[in-house]
């Protein structure tokens, strides 16, 4: 035994040591090793504001020259570029100075130019008389630079006033003047110039007036006034426009209506690119409720209302911006065209009318996705924090009743390892899953054209069936749901699935493992057939931009509900609870306490709602921190005396506390001494914390800190210090910090991650003679305060 641990701190203590001495030589270097003579390493940018008005980090984006990057404080990939010799061409030299990064040589220019920029930013919030001066400190051949920045009061705004030479325009501006965004006695701001500029526009725009830009548009600064305080003169040029003779003349801005609208539903942009004019004649044109479609197929590839219903503008209707960004919105979301292309031209039907007279035509081009595929599927799984791959069969019909019905069938079948109380098993997985999306809100009764116009809902219709073979128990898992999806905003989506139906059943389990939990009535209630009907309800936002360029949140919320239907029908209906005349042979467990049974299956009575909230800081371009925290509930009542199994909490494992394998973690403080490890509760709290930088090539580093456990709602005696108690839950919380890899292959990330136990509330050996649950103070470490856990994607 002792060699063991001998050897065991040996091993994990040489890896630290290896690890303090890679970064130790790398931040050893002389920084400045390739930094000419007679020039100097930017070493800092620190930018001092005198008083509140502008912040620190409004001044970084106009920093022309930044130092190189740095992790964990120190100059990583310098510190590789400075390891190469660049004399040498040859690996390993060249290789380092390709994923390393040279010196920032400090550049005088740089610095003028950003005090320069800063200065023209400071002016434009008012600030005219602001100062920006900088200040270089050079000490070791490397430099510091300080921007000093010094505001007195802001200039604010006065009087607005307008001087518009168009009636109509005018005529709007001063109906709209309440939604302004230039507000007399605030500070002069030229963003908010630019923003009224921008939202005046629209304004404008959405009434019709289609030749409106904002270069129309301009703003008088007189700054003379005294008393620190600005006039605005907020300038509307008219209309300019070529006569017949090319001379520029002015007009009224004219108002415009939609004559015809032109939709081409199956547009093939390169034919009508190679065969021009040709192209448009080969096509026919249909009348129908006031639309003309232009399509080369007699048989529409799409229902002509399915497109009509997604259109926010009519014939005859004035023009509007808003309204064709919402159709072309509107009909990229069905899912079936690559591209959406709306224009308008002049219709030349009468040219010489005005005003409310002028006429356009709206053409709508339509590109159709390929309306079917057939595709095989390879991927790494990562369940629970087993490991393992799987082989999906899919078929996909994007527009299967020509009403752009999404309809999917898939065949899958998957192996991953299942680690059991440290030793290494299997999972088998095959099912089928066949789902149908349907572009609209179905309800009964109900037409909802607003709804889905203003929300761009669907409808999906899922029926599933699974079937899993675990070393100690199989099971078979039908699933049907109805429900529906849709988005309020660009950041927020809602799903809603009134109806969630799942039969479960276990043909199989380990007489052992069988005799193990029954000792538990928690566990005997949640390893047994059950039937599951209810409903659940899910919130997501997140507003992460695309180009993943900022800060952003992520949260999403599940409430979920089931049993009580069935629970109230039978109560209504005088229904007594019994015991099943005949219990299943198959039944491994079986079941003899009393209850509904609903198709010879005890049906499950719970409710549960839990939060999960993300935070990703993004330090620089190489380096962000990912902050989570998770709370979830589950209370079984009524029918049942224990959530089911699939509705449980789990601890530990590749997306969760680190230190600890799946399911072996908790609840609280209970300890299990069988060798069966499979730890679930009703109630989850959990806290972590991930800084993740970039190292070189496709390597990604992260060091973590996890905190948090399970807990069971109501008291199980078998299961001793299982149950959540509000005074001395934060005594049972593990917690776990470790250091990990990610290998980026752009179409998947690989991860490893190796967590080691601070605090362990299951630590009841010689070591904790003091009571502490902290691991570094009961002694050395052993193997088992580590775990190495493979993950696909990043944990969070």
């Amino acid at each position: 035994m002792k060699k063991s641990i001998t050897y065991t701190n040996l091993y994990h203590s040489g890896n630290c040591i290896f690890i303090i001495l890679f970064f130790l030589i790398l931040t050893s270097c002389n920084p400045t090793k390739y930094v000419p003579e007679g020039e100097s390493l930017l070493n800092e940018n620190h930018i001092n504001v005198n008083k509140e008005g502008i912040k620190k980090s409004d001044l970084i984006p106009y920093i022309k020259q930044n130092p190189n990057k740095r992790i964990f404080g120190t100059r990583f990939y310098l510190g590789l570029y400075n390891l190469s010799n660049i004399n040498k061409d040859k690996w390993p030299h060249n290789w380092l100075r390709n994923i390393g990064e040279g010196p920032v040589i400090y550049d005088q220019f740089a610095t003028t130019r950003t005090k320069d920029d800063m200065k023209k930013y400071v002016t434009s919030k008012g600030y005219f008389d602001g100062k920006v001066t900088d200040t270089v400190e050079t000490a070791d051949r490397k430099s510091d630079v300080f921007y000093n920045v010094n505001l007195l009061r802001p200039y604010t705004i006065r009087k607005l006033t307008y001087e518009i030479a168009d009636t109509n325009i005018r005529n709007l501006c001063f109906f709209d003047s309440v939604n302004c965004l230039i507000e007399r006695g605030k500070p002069y701001d030229v963003d908010v110039l630019q923003a009224e500029r921008t939202r005046f526009e629209r304004f404008i725009r959405d009434h019709g007036f289609f030749g409106f830009t904002s270069d129309y548009i301009s703003f008088k600064i007189d700054s003379t006034v005294g008393n620190r305080q600005v006039d605005i003169r907020y300038d509307i040029a008219n209309f300019t426009k070529l006569d017949a003779s090319n001379r520029i003349i002015t007009a009224p801005f004219a108002v415009y209506t939609i004559k015809n609208i032109y939709i081409y539903p199956d547009f093939v942009p390169k034919e009508a690119l190679e065969a021009g004019d040709s192209y448009l004649r080969s096509l026919d044109t249909t009348f129908y409720k006031g639309y003309y479609f232009i399509t080369s197929k007699m048989k529409p590839e799409v229902k002509y209302d399915l497109i009509i219903q997604s259109l926010y503008m009519k014939p005859g209707s004035v023009y509007n911006v808003t309204s064709t960004e919402q159709t072309q919105a509107h009909l990229l979301g069905l899912k079936i065209y690559r591209l959406v292309n709306i224009n308008y031209n002049d219709s030349k039907e009468d040219e010489t009318l005005q005003g409310l007279g002028m006429k356009i035509d709206c053409n709508i081009q339509l590109t159709l996705l390929s309306q079917q595929s057939y595709k095989i599927e390879l991927e790494g799984t990562n369940s629970a924090g087993n490991l393992g791959g799987a082989v999906n069969l899919i078929y996909q019909h994007k527009n299967l009743f020509h009403g752009a019905e999404l309809f999917s069938t898939k065949l899958k079948g998957a192996y991953s390892a299942y680690s059991q109380n440290q030793k290494l098993s299997s999972i088998e997985e095959y099912g089928v899953e066949t789902s149908l999306r349907l572009p609209e809100f179905m309800a009964p009764f109900l037409r909802l054209e607003s709804f889905i116009k203003k929300y761009n809902p669907s409808t999906t219709i899922i029926a599933s069936w699974d079937f899993q073979k675990l070393p100690v128990y199989t099971r078979t898992v039908a699933n049907a749901t109805f429900g529906y999806d849709w988005k309020t905003s660009n950041y927020k989506e809602h799903i809603f699935n009134p109806i969630q139906f799942n039969i479960v059943k276990l043909p199989f389990i380990d007489p052992t493992f069988a005799t193990t939990i029954l000792a538990s009535s928690y566990q005997a209630s949640s390893y047994k057939n059950v039937l599951i009907l209810g409903g659940n309800y899910s919130f997501i936002y997140n507003n992460q931009s695309i180009k993943n360029s900022k800060d952003y949140w992520f949260l999403r919320f599940n409430a979920e509900v089931a049993g009580n239907a069935l629970a109230s029908i039978y109560s209504i209906a005088g229904a007594k609870k019994h015991v099943p005349v005949s219990v299943d042979t198959s039944y491994a467990i079986g079941d003899t306490s009393r209850a509904y049974y609903f198709l010879g299956q005890p049906f499950a009575q719970y409710v549960k709602a839990d939060i999960d909230v993300r935070y990703n800081y993004k330090l620089n371009d190489v380096s962000s921190i990912v902050y989570r925290g998770f709370l979830g509930i589950g209370i079984p009542y009524g029918n049942s005396k224990a959530v089911p199994f699939e509705r449980q909490y789990f601890a530990g494992g590749a997306n969760d506390i680190r230190a600890w394998q799946a399911r072996t973690l908790g609840p609280g403080s209970y300890a299990d001494t069988s060798k069966f490890l499979n730890e679930t509760g009703d109630i989850k709290l959990e806290a972590n914390a991930e800084y993740r930088f970039k190292l070189f090539w496709i390597l990604e580093g992260a060091v973590f800190v996890d905190a948090g456990n399970i807990w069971s709602f109501k008291k199980d005696p078998a299961r001793p210090d299982a149950q959540f108690d509000l005074r001395n839950f934060y005594k049972q919380v593990a917690i776990g910090t470790g250091t990990g890899f990610r290998f980026d292959f752009k179409f998947v990330i690989a991860r490893v991650d190796v967590g080691m136990k601070l605090r362990n509330p299951l630590l009841h050996d010689s070591r904790n003679s003091e009571g502490s649950h902290w691991i570094f103070l009961n002694g050395p470490y052993r193997r088992k305060d580590f775990a190495i856990v493979l993950g696909i994607g990043y944990p969070f």
